[in-house]
């Protein structure tokens, strides 16, 4: 399994990160400020909240919102 991306919006998980760095943004509100993401099915959304929290941007396990690792 290779998750990397926002599929309804085709935003990269790379791309996110880079805009949160640019940014400042620290959560997915923030982010969601500058970049369209996580609008519909918000399926991506622990992926990025793992993203900010640790800068990993691709990831190979099933994260679910109660997920804390």
């Amino acid at each position: 399994m290779h998750i990397d991306r926002c599929y309804c919006f085709q935003r990269t998980f790379a791309e996110l990160k880079s805009v949160a760095a640019r940014t400042g943004a620290g959560s997915v509100e923030e982010l969601q400020r500058h970049v369209r993401f996580g609008h519909r099915c918000r399926l991506c959304l622990p992926y990025v909240r793992r993203m900010l929290r640790t800068g990993q941007t691709v990831f190979h396990e099933i994260i679910r919102e109660q997920s804390t690792s």
